[in-house]
């Protein structure tokens, strides 16, 4: 059951719209229901920023049972859920700090307990430093988990888009798929028919309906056998509205990306960028990787940004210009201001309505969902023959009430047979 989160009322780590996620985690999750591995993810964000500094962590059960979107007083299934993670295993197999290669294994929680309306738990210290390594993580977005209905779907997500980037996940075996897909065990999906129609095919469909990516799968033959299976990705535009994030607009800029690139803390990085701005930031990372490529920087790149920054590193200033320069100088950053200012306003005014439709969005399925199955059906039928072409009809029987292409006629239609369900908005 899907709950609808009051940010509002949560705190820290909380706050945040996306969980960093492991990709040695993400690699042997798969054995992980869809509810184990919601779990699993608002336990580590919870968790992320005193992964390496406490030994234990604590979250009140009921802000959890709502961040994974159940809604129950039946404490047997969370404490079932918990009790997996802790019997599930969690294997890594790649290069440490000093480039050696490194294999471990570990439960992925050391331990968990309820008491008194909180959840305690911890995680092993090897694995949370794994955890905690921002060279390894790719962002899942809880926004997006929460529409998933599948662990396979979900799984497959996960896997996927950390390679949103380079466009394919590149070519896996088909015995590592079937366990990054929690079936190794199966004899009945050692056959690549099964696998195909029950769990690549639903899955594949799953997210590209479900998330804001688009996936391809593309296969491999040794013989007469399938042996690799890779995946083609893409952004999925009719779903890039629904990534609302309080530091979206932050954490999605180039700046920022080259911060963290940089090894720079996610806090830290966003501090930076609200104190001097994006294009102060960006100056110094260009001039502290021109130095760092000219063999000048001996320790940390990242404490010589840290100095660079706080300290107003530049490279050397020019021959004093003339008045005319300096005029038309002038000028052109009178221009640029406006340009920006002007640029400015327009991004916050489609990030207010961005906000404003997911808001309507939601408020629409919740109605929708207290409506009985009948009356459903008929408030379908009833909006599908107000659509004038086939693209739009196409697009609503597709995605439904969250067809992007009727979003707008969607409102309208509701507040036709609701005149008072947007009113608080």
């Amino acid at each position: 059951m899907n709950v609808d989160i009051d940010h509002g009322a949560l705190s820290g780590a909380l706050r945040r719209d996306s969980v960093k996620k492991n990709v040695a985690a993400i690699h042997v999750s798969g054995k992980l229901s869809l509810l184990q591995r919601k779990l699993s993810n608002v336990l580590l964000l919870n968790a992320y920023d005193e992964l390496t500094t406490r030994q234990s962590h604590a979250i009140d059960a009921k802000t959890l049972c709502l961040m994974i979107g159940y809604n129950s007083n039946d404490t047997q299934t969370l404490k079932a859920a918990l009790r997996s993670l802790a019997e599930t295993v969690a294997e890594w197999d790649m290069l440490d700090k000093n480039g050696k290669q490194e294999w471990g294994v570990s439960s992925l929680l050391s331990f968990a307990k309820l008491s008194n309306g909180v959840c305690e738990y911890a995680y092993s210290p090897a694995l949370a430093e794994k955890l905690f390594d921002p060279k390894i993580f790719a962002l899942i977005n809880l926004n997006i988990q929460r529409r998933f209905t599948s662990g396979h779907g979900l799984a497959l997500y996960e896997n996927c888009f950390r390679f949103v980037r380079t466009r394919s996940t590149g070519w896996w075996e088909i015995g590592l798929f079937r366990r990054l897909m929690g079936v190794a065990d199966s004899t009945y999906y050692e056959s690549f028919k099964h696998l195909n129609a029950k769990i690549i095919k639903p899955a594949v469909a799953e997210v590209n309906k479900t998330s804001n990516i688009e996936v391809t799968p593309e296969f491999r033959k040794q013989g007469r056998r399938v042996s690799h299976i890779r995946f083609l990705i893409k952004e999925n535009p009719q779903l890039a509205m629904f990534e609302i994030d309080d530091n979206a607009g932050t954490r999605s800029s180039e700046t920022y990306q080259r911060l963290v690139r940089q090894g720079v803390s996610d806090r830290l990085a966003r501090s930076w960028i609200a104190e001097h701005g994006e294009d102060y930031v960006a100056e110094k990372l260009d001039y502290v990787a021109e130095k760092d490529r000219a063999g000048v920087i001996k320790g940390s790149a990242a404490q010589y940004l840290g100095a660079a920054i706080r300290d107003d590193y530049s490279a050397p200033k020019p021959v004093e210009p003339s008045a005319e320069a300096l005029k038309a100088a002038k000028e052109r950053h009178q221009a640029a201001e406006a340009k920006a200012l002007a640029q400015a306003e327009k991004d916050a005014a489609l990030r207010a309505q961005k906000r404003s439709r997911a808001a309507r969005l939601e408020r629409v399925l919740a109605h929708v969902a207290r409506r009985s199955p009948t009356q459903r059906d008929a408030d379908k039928h009833l909006f599908a023959a107000t659509l004038s072409n086939d693209l739009d009809r196409t697009d609503f029987a597709r995605f439904g009430w969250e067809s992007a292409l009727n979003l707008s006629a969607i409102f309208a239609f509701w507040e036709g047979l609701e005149p008072d369900i947007f009113k608080e908005l």
